[in-house]
């Protein structure tokens, strides 16, 4: 008898290693999924409940190519921002496509005040500072902010490096900055309800010694003053507050971040200049001197204007009243210095800023004049009693799905529907487990969409157990014993089964790409759970059919174990005999 090639025997001696490495793999997902602490997939608005807002993006007239990815994901950023200062949890705003953006606010949030802040273009102004201190922290005691800096993240750089100079001009050192009392902040506020708001050389707040909060009798300043004393920049909801409803030509209170992590407090003056004022700004890479990343501004001709009056004030302050603040949706984001008056009709923002600090403020600033405008495509709400009915429908399809194979399996496979339906748990917990993960991971939410794309994906699955359990039968009926059958059977059937999961992982590859909305949940479930199957066949059926193709239960063909040689139609061999006959006898009488 010829000895058996090394490769089969090596493919039949070994199968407990692979049902042991994907055991393993399972294992650890799940002690994954236990460890994070997030044990279910994060449910889609559809089922958990809550608001979807779809926003197209338009161009201006007479504006093109303003809609690309850019200007795109710095729209997303500021919706975030915006988003957020709602206190919203758990909340989503990403790109759909080249054009929409797709935000889905979870239950629990105003979503009449969720459509309004997302839906309206973003406000950017140029507001000088008139004070300001750390929130919470002592005014009389804490360290004066001057010039600082933030990028779209909310950090400010440091605050005796960064300042505002014209390009052709090089930066100075900032000025002495004196301590922020209780007495400038009235003066400023006083000054800013001027008929010039904005403070100047020698008549402003920061040179009039006389002058105290109690001294201003005015209701205006006397109302700013208390906004101020109150606001708590550490709270959301008071940074989502501070300034809100407030006109630009009036002066305000806002809240910004520092580059120890603080959230300061501000009094601003009115608007100056605004977003729209800014033609173009972006971010460089100083090579001749110091100063690395910076981020430079050119003005509209009306822009630059409005931009060498302000400077020109603001350089004859002492700091923080030679700061001015670029306040995006009421947030402060930057606060540099102004050393001189800036004429030339551009101006650039230097300090300690990294790549992509730079880049984020530069898209900020660009965003005020940003010739992009959204509408309403589509709002969906859905009330969590509602999505709680879509979910238990949903698994109910699903139960019943998976009851029918299961019959099926049993009634036609018998004892190879074990092998089937132990595939189908194995694979149902590694998609559990892995959408559970992919919740918190990539902010993979799991809506009625994707429920379909599992159901159709237990069709898909229990299609490949069929495919290889006929490529078995029909090598025993062709007369082969079991285990022979498996490993004959084995290569055909890979290859139908590869094919076959090719093309649908093609289809919700394409239909992904394709597709925005909830259909990319379908799309992304079905190319994911036919990923599954490859790696569930492969590692898991194909090793245990081995394992039990030893077991006399299977190898002789028993009749409830799903091979038996009379059900196939396997006609036994026939067998040839030998006739005797009687000698004949040729000698003749």
């Amino acid at each position: 008898m010829a000895a058996p090639k090394k490769g089969r025997q090596g493919t039949q001696g070994r199968p407990g290693r692979t049902l042991a490495l994907i055991l393993i793999a399972i294992v650890a997902l799940t002690g994954g999924m236990f460890a994070s602490g997030h044990t279910t997939p994060r449910l889609g608005i559809d089922l958990a409940g809550g608001t979807s807002i779809t926003l197209q993006a338009k161009n201006e007239p007479g504006q093109k190519n303003a809609i690309n990815p850019t200007n795109m994901n710095t729209a997303v950023d500021i919706m975030n921002r915006r988003v957020n200062g709602l206190g919203v949890t758990e909340a989503e705003v990403q790109t759909q496509g080249d054009s929409n953006i797709i935000v889905n606010i979870p239950k629990g949030t105003n979503s009449e005040q969720a459509r309004e802040q997302v839906g309206t273009t973003a406000k950017l102004y140029f507001r000088p500072v008139l004070t300001t201190e750390v929130s919470g922290g002592d005014p009389a005691a804490s360290p004066s902010p001057s010039a600082s800096s933030s990028a779209s993240t909310g950090s400010d750089k440091d605050s005796d490096k960064d300042k505002a100079t014209d390009k052709a001009t090089s930066s100075s050192s900032p000025p002495t900055t004196p301590s922020a009392t209780s007495s400038t902040q009235g003066r400023a506020v006083t000054d800013a309800l001027k008929a010039d708001p904005t403070p100047s050389g020698s008549g402003s707040a920061a040179s009039s010694p006389s002058a105290s909060p109690s001294a201003s009798t005015d209701p205006a300043t006397a109302k700013l003053q208390a906004q101020y004393t109150a606001l708590d920049c550490t709270k959301k909801t008071a940074r989502a507050k501070a300034g809100d409803g407030v006109k630009a030509s009036d002066p305000t209170v806002a809240c910004g971040q520092n580059s120890q992590g603080q959230w300061q407090k501000y009094i601003l003056g009115p608007a100056e200049v605004e977003g729209t004022d800014v033609d173009k700004a972006s971010a460089l890479f100083d090579t001749q001197g110091a100063a690395g990343w910076k981020v430079t501004m050119d003005f509209t001709s009306k822009g630059a204007k409005k931009f060498a009056s302000i400077t020109g004030k603001l350089a004859q302050n002492q700091s923080p009243q030679n700061q001015f603040a670029i306040v995006l949706d009421g947030e402060v984001v930057s606060d540099p210095f102004v050393s001189q008056a800036l004429t030339g009709g551009s101006a650039e923002i230097s300090g300690s800023f990294k790549q992509q600090e730079a880049e984020d403020l530069a898209n900020m600033l660009s965003y005020g004049a940003l010739p992009l405008t959204f509408t309403e495509a589509s709002v969906t709400t859905v009330t969590a009693a509602l999505g709680g009915e879509q979910l238990e429908a949903g698994l109910i399809a699903g139960a019943i799905g998976l009851a029918l194979v299961i019959i099926y399996l049993v009634a036609y496979y018998r004892g190879l529907s074990l092998i089937a339906i132990a595939s189908l748990l194995v694979s149902a917990v590694m998609t559990y487990v892995i959408m559970a993960l992919l919740g918190p991971t990539i902010g993979f939410a799991l809506n009625l969409p994707a429920v379909c794309g599992a159901i159709v994906a237990i069709g898909i699955t229990a299609d490949s157990f069929i495919v290889f359990f006929e490529r078995i039968r029909d090598e025993i009926r062709e007369g082969r014993t079991l285990r022979p059958a498996v490993e004959r059977g084995w290569p055909r059937a890979r290859r139908t089964i590869l094919v076959s999961d090719f093309v649908s992982f093609l289809a919700a590859a394409v239909l992904f790409v394709v597709t925005v909305g909830k259909v990319q949940g379908f799309a992304f479930t079905l190319g994911l759970t036919t990923l599954l199957d490859v790696v569930v066949v492969f590692f898991f059926t194909k090793p245990l059919m081995t394992i039990l193709a030893r077991k006399k239960f299977f190898a002789e063909g028993h009749s409830w174990s799903g091979l038996d040689p009379k059900r196939l139609g396997v006609q036994p061999p026939l067998r040839r005999t030998r006739r005797v006959s009687a000698p004949v006898d040729t000698k003749e009488a």
